[in-house]
């Protein structure tokens, strides 16, 4: 569900420059012959996302970006260190496999693309990048703008220019003329032109490949791809299959010789069959997924990120009239309330499920109500718990390095006041967050 469709001809080259100019915050950087002062973090209780357990009083030390020990007890901290008291719980810093942090869908989207520029987007998703941060969301998979101004994005995070989660970011999602990425579907016939590979949009094969030759120039991280229909866009299917059998295994033959992981936007039966069979690693959405598809998937490997609270959010605009346009509200209204449902039997099928919540759909900095709709789905809290910590870090290939409080890993540990797993809606009132070893929230 991609949260808003800019023309195709706009160029994200003045992106990145304007965002610099605009947002541009004080780096203060450390004397390299000078060792970070150590910081002790002394937690109540600390939820292990490898057995799902939580754990006593803990003490973790963390030296520069990377947690040097972790003991249970109160630890004595090392001379000179900071110590910070947390109350209530700490976790592994939370993992959001599907936003959109450029952008944010309101009842005005749909005129804003006539009106807004890529450098316009840009500087809005400093402002969603430091919402998702301070919600306890250390890490994102971005998976789809359509002027690769989260590329730039992502850049000036890593920089240290603004605040923000660690992005790994697919830049343009790549469909078929018409489907759900192409982003001139309802314009006028005049304005519509001809959206080619390199501006993802792809007819047969070896459109595929060149698609994802760009997306290697422009510097993504991952392949978004989009098998079937969408609800936000100007069609009328959310779920007729887009992409043929051929043009799935070309793009991911192509995107497998690049290192890419492969996300495919799925809310059809067969669409999500193809895709699977063509060997994509994560399924989005996966609305009408049926046994068979599940078993497919759990025979494959093949990641489900169910989106959960996408679905709830725009089954609930669809019923305010004019908020969307007519044929979207009739999508949103049939697809919105099925998804909760798959994602419970997807669980209890024991298909692999990590976290995601189609952030920038609905507001940014409200992605932990998806907790709450996975628990109302049937998943246990600390299951939950384990879709954005542990299981995300392994869709994202970065388990070495987030996902679980260990030694050697990034610090990025936040904390809520209470127990999650006891009470899954405390997820929305993350009072600490550390990223990298650097603190951005505290009580």
């Amino acid at each position: 569900m991609p949260s808003r469709l800019p023309a195709f001809r706009q160029l994200a080259i003045p992106a990145f420059a304007v965002l610099a100019v605009a947002t541009m915050l004080p780096v203060h950087a450390s004397d390299p012959a000078t060792p970070a002062q150590a910081t002790m973090l002394h937690c109540s209780h600390l939820f292990d996302s490898g057995s799902g357990k939580l754990q006593g009083e803990t003490s973790i030390i963390v030296q520069g970006d990377r947690i040097a020990s972790v003991q249970a007890g109160r630890a004595t901290p090392p001379a000179g260190a900071k110590v910070i008291e947390l109350a209530g719980t700490c976790l592994p810093g939370l993992i959001d496999s599907h936003v959109h942090l450029t952008s944010q869908f309101s009842a005005s989207s749909y005129s804003d693309q006539f009106r807004l520029n890529p450098a316009d987007y840009a500087i809005r998703g400093t402002v969603y990048a430091r919402r998702t941060l301070l919600a306890g969301f250390t890490t994102v998979r971005n998976l789809g703008d359509t002027a690769n101004e989260s590329i730039a994005l992502r850049n000036a995070i890593k920089a240290g220019i603004v605040d923000g989660p660690r992005i790994l970011t697919a830049g343009k999602p790549i469909g078929s003329t018409g489907g759900h990425a192409d982003p001139t579907d309802g314009y006028r016939a005049d304005l519509q032109g001809d959206p080619g590979p390199q501006d993802a949009i792809i007819n047969g094969p070896q459109d595929a490949w060149k698609a994802i030759r760009q997306h290697y120039k422009d510097g993504v991280d991952l392949i978004k791809i989009m098998p079937s229909g969408g609800v936000l866009d100007e069609s009328t299917s959310a779920d007729n299959s887009q992409l043929t059998e051929e043009e799935l295994r070309a793009l991911v033959a192509a995107a497998k010789d690049y290192g890419y992981a492969v996300a495919a936007h799925a809310h059809g039966t067969e669409a999500i069959r193809r895709a699977v069979l063509a060997g994509v690693d994560s399924i989005e959405h996966g609305t009408y997924m049926d046994d068979a598809d599940m078993k497919l998937m759990k025979q494959r490997g093949t990641w489900f990120v169910p989106t959960i609270i996408a679905g709830d959010y725009v089954a609930q605009k669809a019923k305010i009239p004019g908020f969307y346009p007519p044929q979207v509200a009739a999508k949103a209204a049939q697809v919105g309330p099925l998804i909760l449902a798959t994602a419970g039997r997807a669980y209890r099928a024991g298909v692999p499920i990590a976290f995601g919540t189609d952030a920038g759909v609905y507001p940014h900095g409200d992605n932990a109500h998806e907790f709450e709709l996975m628990v109302q789905a049937g998943m246990p809290a600390a299951f939950a718990l384990q879709t954005a910590t542990r299981n995300a870090s392994k869709l994202l290939r970065m388990d070495k390095d987030i996902g679980s409080v260990e030694v050697g890993k990034y610090a990025d540990i936040v904390a809520v006041p209470g127990d999650p797993t006891a009470d899954i809606s405390l997820m929305k009132q993350v009072d600490f967050v550390m990223k990298g070893g650097q603190v951005y929230k505290q009580p």
